[in-house]
């Protein structure tokens, strides 16, 4: 949008009656939630665009530090206060929303919260055991019946660092790459005992998260070794000899941005990547048709 004044929303919400990030007909979702405020709020000032987000999380899954743009006209712009849209939005949403703006800003030049982003952090919540269990975070916190070997699960966490094809771990989409880099996962054990997996990547296919933590489990339960799960990501196809963890222990903790030098030229080798890996899954996807 030519002269487009871009404005960035940082948010959080409690993922577990939403159907995901992105609108759905007849579905509660983050997205719809989100632009159904905006559009009571400034119904006089013409149709507002769809909000980009950073990470288009799945139903039942938290954020606490997502992230979206919005493009206003710059006639749009001139009558909205940017600074108070959060407070705004969380007005139309209810004092007890599962939804929260914390703050809107103007973008700075060349931010895109989708392209622009260096990587984005999820931690995973798990009580493995009855005494760990807290009813006061059971929507946060995904329940296991056998207690975990939290080294033996860091060693996978090891392995599977840095540059892989995670297609074992991702549900397929059309000409969507599975080609990601993990920069970082730990497992840890809190001081009330919950064991939590913090995973970093630039980016992260759909399911792969809760994919790889729930191969980190069966290693950690002694019903896996690693060998096996390495196997199981070398294959390169879905598998069933571990189960994928459930939506609730999974929250999007922060999005990661370079400086405001950098937004611009990152978010154009980002979307020059994604086209020509697209362009490889077109061609990979009609050589199997062909084959």
């Amino acid at each position: 949008m030519a002269d487009a004044v871009r404005v960035r929303f940082d948010l959080a919400y409690e993922g577990t009656d939403f159907a995901g990030w992105a609108k759905q007909p007849g579905l509660r979702t983050v997205q719809g939630e989100l632009e159904g405020a905006l559009s009571r709020l400034y119904s006089g000032l013409g149709v507002l665009p769809s909000l980009v987000v950073a990470g288009r999380t799945d139903a039942g899954v938290h954020a606490r530090g997502q992230v979206a743009h919005l493009d206003l006209t710059p006639a749009q712009a001139a009558n909205i206060e940017i600074s108070r849209i959060a407070l705004s939005v969380n007005g139309v949403l209810g004092r007890v929303a599962d939804i929260v703006v914390r703050q809107t800003s103007v973008a700075a030049p060349g931010f895109d919260a989708r392209f622009s982003a260096l990587w984005r952090r999820y931690e995973y919540r798990i009580a493995d055991s009855l005494p760990v269990r807290s009813p006061l975070t059971r929507r946060t916190t995904a329940w296991t019946t056998k207690v975990l070997d939290v080294e033996r699960m860091q060693e996978v966490a090891d392995e599977f660092l840095g540059l892989h094809d995670w297609a074992s771990f991702c549900k397929p989409r059309a000409f969507a790459t599975t080609i990601r880099t993990l920069q970082d996962f730990r497992w840890t054990r809190d001081a009330e005992g919950v064991v939590t997996a913090t995973l970093q990547a630039d980016a992260f296919c759909h399911s792969m998260v809760r994919a790889v933590v729930g191969a980190s489990v069966a290693v950690g339960e002694g019903r896996l070794g690693l060998a096996d799960v390495v196997l199981l990501r070398e294959a390169l196809e879905r598998t069933s000899a571990f189960k994928v963890m459930p939506a609730r222990g999974l929250t999007l903790m922060a999005v990661g941005y370079p400086d405001a030098a950098g937004l611009a030229r990152r978010a154009e080798e980002t979307r020059t990547r994604r086209s020509r890996e697209a362009l490889q899954e077109q061609r990979l996807a009609l050589e199997r048709q062909i084959g």
